[in-house]
């Protein structure tokens, strides 16, 4: 990876730092030199429009939900479960970290219009990337006919991630993610499946906590 890189990805994760607990994208480049201790040239290298700024940060948000994908692929053979606890881990980072909710603002075609071409494409790439994931994940666990199963999943994930943040909801809610796991299960179309108990989920926080625990120590 070279400097310029490097330097990008530390810039985005200033960025991200800064946007935490916060539920408009407010910050500016202009924020991050302070922030960073870069300089306003620099920034603005690596940035060319507020657009840049809002997409790069898009983008990480995807990469990392990408490579959660690649450890759920490991960690689930059933394609339900799999689904389910992806967007149950989405939703515990959201809520744990008090990460940005970057659905608030993306995909945005307006956004995206003003983004230079390399963050646009680079946008453009990871989000289909995810999108044919979760796609496939579902066509696993089985299509059912009647309505865009993939279209009503993706409009109630984001709704839940920006409600569950702005009721500042406790990550570790068992009852949530059940709740959480029993929509998408209906929105699926699969209502004769179960979703993960509440016992399950219990168990499931015990062991992110005990993670959490090995990683901070």
């Amino acid at each position: 990876m070279s400097s310029w890189e490097q330097r990008g990805n530390y810039l985005i994760e200033v960025s991200q730092r800064c946007l935490k607990g916060r539920k408009t994208f407010d910050l500016c480049r202009s924020h991050l030199v302070q922030a960073s201790q870069i300089s306003k040239g620099t920034i603005y290298n690596h940035f060319t429009s507020e657009a840049d700024l809002i997409i790069a940060v898009a983008c990480a948000d995807y990469r990392h939900w990408l490579m959660q994908a690649e450890q759920d692929n490991q960690q689930y053979s059933d394609p339900y479960l799999r689904f389910i606890f992806h967007h149950c881990q989405r939703l515990y980072r959201i809520l744990s970290e008090q990460a940005f909710v970057i659905a608030r603002v993306v995909p945005n075609e307006a956004i995206l219009s003003q983004a230079s071409d390399y963050y646009r494409e680079r946008f453009e790439r990871v989000l289909e990337q995810y999108q044919q994931w979760n796609a496939q994940t579902l066509m696993e666990i089985g299509e059912v006919s009647g309505f865009n199963r993939s279209e009503l999943l993706c409009d109630y994930l984001r709704g839940a991630m920006i409600n569950s943040d702005d009721a500042q909801k406790h990550y570790n809610d068992a009852e949530m993610y059940y709740q959480h796991s029993f929509a998408m299960t209906q929105l699926m179309g699969h209502s004769q499946k179960r979703p993960p108990n509440i016992k399950v989920f219990l168990q499931w926080l015990a062991e992110k906590q005990t993670e959490n625990a090995s990683v901070s120590g």
